[in-house]
């Protein structure tokens, strides 16, 4: 979820890292500007916390972890900094050049959508990390409604759209696992209306 930028003023990646190591509230970083994650619903941090315990569950045996927004990734091709609501990494991490806190690997990225991010999560910002060469699998989680839209990478390159609903299961090929709808949305209350955010596009 990305606010309106802090400043139009240029900044150098190494700039950026520097007041975000230093900084109390979290920024994405893409082409020498900042732009601030702003908060989200308590719908949004309820789905995000019962997605991470899932796939936590799923993954006990597997050598793949998940982490939640708190992990930085860069997506090295473009210079895009960002925080995904959740990220899954398979065997060693792998770091940034010069950093040991920002991630450059990860298998599984999700999203999950509100009104002012979900235009940019399945335009631009999709574009953006389909540049992770170990990118396989993209999720958008709905607030709206227990769904979750799916984009699996093929091996020719282009990418597949799946859709899970309701009370039914996910599987994700990648990782070899299924994770519960039920469990991902449960006691989430969803809101007909727009969900309201301080958030906007970019």
């Amino acid at each position: 979820m990305i606010s309106p930028q802090i400043s139009r003023s240029r900044l150098s990646e190494a700039g950026y890292l520097e007041i975000e190591r230093a900084a109390e509230f979290k920024s994405e970083f893409f082409d020498g500007e900042m732009f601030a994650r702003a908060g989200g619903t308590p719908q949004h941090g309820l789905i995000s916390v019962n997605l991470g315990a899932e796939f936590r569950n799923v993954l006990k045996t597997r050598p793949c972890v998940p982490y939640n927004s708190d992990v930085r990734i860069k997506i090295e091709s473009i210079g895009l900094f960002t925080y995904p609501d959740l990220s899954i990494v398979c065997g060693p991490l792998q770091f940034a050049t010069g950093t040991n806190d920002t991630i450059v690997n990860p298998t599984v990225v999700a999203e999950v959508l509100s009104d002012s991010t979900e235009a940019y999560d399945r335009g631009k910002k999709f574009e953006l990390y389909r540049q992770i060469p170990t990118l396989r699998e993209y999720l958008l989680v709905s607030q709206r409604e227990p769904r979750i839209k799916q984009f699996i990478r093929q091996i020719d390159g282009t990418w597949l759209l799946k859709e899970a609903l309701g009370n039914g299961m996910l599987e994700l090929p990648s990782l070899g696992v299924s994770v519960s709808l039920a469990e991902i949305f449960a006691r989430v209350e969803f809101i007909p209306g727009p969900i309201r955010s301080t958030s906007a596009n970019r």
